[in-house]
């Protein structure tokens, strides 16, 4: 039999309640400006039940098992697309990325430059006492990324800015949180906007790179995400449905900058 926190089903759920039908554990919100029921499921994978105030708990679990079948297929691709981001060790042999390839970490005892991670024959160099601080070995890995990041993106910027058309806008690299890139248009027409892309943006492949750079200048002519924000990426990234799905499902297994 299935319960809410209520037993009698003639009794009216009440907002923060908890229900369970058929397996599935929701919390209830009610409102008494909602007119009909709806289900919701949050980042976190919990399901929401808004029903309108004063309905029955009986209607409330008929209208969640006729959706049941939504539920379990909005939790499954909520599973599937679940951020897989890995912890990292500031140890000897650790693998990061950088556009697409691997290095593995160096510890080092010191010596000139030691100061900042370096690519070194094809290694990625630490200072032993960074390695040692994890908080001070993430930063100097993150401002490692930012730095090469920034270096690469500098040869590539204007190509792509010339091919659709826009104006070259100032660049940065830094933490985003979960976000790619994000564009900040200038305060007026004569100074040029801000693109800004995240640090681990760099473990990616080049082609998955240039797809958030054209997404990103697309911004400078048109500001949401609507038709002909598409058609302008469309003209020069003709791909670029591959190139997104494939960043969705690449990007929720890198490096977001934990370490363990």
């Amino acid at each position: 039999m299935t319960t809410l926190a209520h037993n009698r089903q003639d009794m009216s759920p009440v907002d923060g309640d908890s229900v369970s039908v058929d397996g599935l554990s929701l919390r209830v919100r009610t409102s008494a400006r909602r007119k009909r029921f709806a289900l919701t499921v949050e980042a976190d994978a919990t399901l929401t039940l808004h029903l309108p105030k004063g309905r029955p708990q009986a209607e409330a679990e008929e209208f969640v098992r006729a959706h049941r079948a939504w539920v379990v297929e909005k939790l499954g691709l909520r599973e599937r697309s679940r951020p897989l981001n890995p912890a990292k060790r500031l140890a000897e042999g650790e693998v990061f990325r950088y556009l697409g390839r691997t290095y593995r970490l160096s510890v080092s005892d010191g010596g000139p430059g030691s100061a900042r991670v370096r690519l070194v024959a094809g290694r990625l160099v630490m200072a032993q006492d960074q390695a040692a601080d994890p908080v001070a070995g993430r930063t100097a890995l993150v401002e490692w990324y930012c730095r090469a990041g920034r270096a690469w993106v500098a040869n590539r910027l204007q190509p792509w800015a010339a091919r659709m058309g826009v104006a070259e806008p100032e660049l940065d690299v830094r933490d985003l949180g979960q976000r790619w890139g994000a564009y900040q248009p200038g305060r007026d027409e004569s100074r040029p906007g801000r693109m800004s892309l995240g640090w681990p943006l760099f473990q990616l492949p080049m082609h998955l790179v240039d797809y958030v750079i054209a997404h990103e200048l697309a911004h400078v002519k048109v500001a949401g995400h609507q038709a002909d924000f598409w058609r302008l990426v469309r003209l020069a990234l003709p791909e670029y449905e591959q190139r997104r799905e494939e960043l969705d499902e690449l990007g929720r297994r890198m490096w977001m900058g934990d370490i363990s």
